[in-house]
């Protein structure tokens, strides 16, 4: 289901951390320690293989920057909420 920029900007909004950068959904996620940082990209993976969906994922020592692409659907806010979820159990 395709949003308008209204209810896009709307149901981002209620999504800690992300932000829309042109078609892109970004969240920058900081750890204190590298190693929580790589288990969180393991999370995400298994998350992502579940939605059979795949961000673009960054990994810069303690930072970890996941960029889901193409047009925003409720599928891509679904996956954002788990990998925030996913964050709060691995800071």
């Amino acid at each position: 289901m395709q949003f308008t920029e209204e209810e896009l900007q709307e149901q981002i909004g209620k999504l800690e951390g992300w932000r829309l950068d042109k078609d892109k959904l970004v969240r920058k996620y900081m750890f204190n320690e590298y190693m929580k940082g790589i288990a969180f990209v393991d999370e995400v993976a298994a998350i992502s293989e579940a939605f059979d969906h795949h961000p673009h994922i960054t990994i810069d020592y303690k930072t970890v920057v996941l960029r889901l692409t193409a047009d925003v659907e409720k599928l891509d806010l679904r996956q954002a909420r788990e990998f925030n979820e996913a964050f709060e159990k691995n800071r």
